[in-house]
């Protein structure tokens, strides 16, 4: 599978978040041994909200990210393309604002947010240098942009193991936890491909922000890419 194969127009990948939506979060603990949590603690803490700043949570899906966020006191709204993963996060989360929307047309005006984020999302989208600019477009100047997205682990070692994992036991875990196993083929193919650390530093900078930095978290399995406007 290249590249390539894994372009999907918008309506593919909502079609396919949809299918996972009823089992997505606990899906994410299971596969990421719980991980999933610390991480996201981790984004809040890199974007340094403050009490009545506007973030954008882009790729919330069931708004369980957006509703870490609004721990700091900040007003967080999620957007997601995917209206079934919508549904299960109105239905659990009811107090998270959350919106339906297009990585690549966010339904807001220009210099809107404080700051702008998104988790395990960025791979997914079809144009990743449009949506970046599309980011960059809602966000007033000086503000501050956070993506928390899968990898390449710094070690050579554990790196071979963990695309044993991801390429071989994630799959075969999916199906015992997921209500869609075969989405997590192409989820974990998608992390494969995905440009390394330096490269997609290299994606962001080049598309309306600057001051481009990252952190490794579990040995490079996610990185925390920061930038600003």
């Amino acid at each position: 599978m290249t590249r390539a194969d894994l372009d999907k127009e918008p309506h593919e990948i909502a079609a396919m978040f949809d299918g996972v939506a009823e089992k997505y979060d606990r899906t994410n603990t299971v596969l990421s041994f719980g991980q999933d949590k610390a991480w996201r603690r981790s984004t809040r803490a890199a974007l340094g909200l403050q009490a009545g700043e506007k973030v954008l949570d882009l790729g919330a899906g069931t708004g369980v990210s957006t509703e870490e966020l609004t721990r700091s006191g900040a007003y967080v709204v999620g957007v997601d393309i995917s209206l079934g993963m919508l549904a299960v996060g109105r239905r659990t989360r009811p107090t998270v604002p959350l919106v339906a929307g297009d990585a690549l047309a966010l339904p807001f005006p220009d210099q809107t947010f404080d700051a702008v984020t998104t988790s395990f999302v960025i791979r997914n989208v079809a144009n990743t240098p449009a949506a970046l600019r599309e980011l960059a477009r809602v966000t007033k100047p000086g503000g501050r942009l956070v993506i928390c997205e899968f990898s390449h682990p710094t070690n050579t070692g554990f790196r071979k193991v963990y695309l044993q994992y991801l390429m071989r036991s994630l799959p075969a875990v999916a199906k015992r936890v997921s209500s869609n196993p075969d989405a997590y083929v192409y989820l974990a193919e998608s992390i494969r491909q995905w440009p390394d650390q330096k490269e997609f530093a290299a994606i962001i900078g080049e598309n309306n922000w600057t001051k481009v930095g990252w952190r490794n978290l579990t040995g490079g399995v996610v990185a925390l890419h920061r930038a600003t406007k």
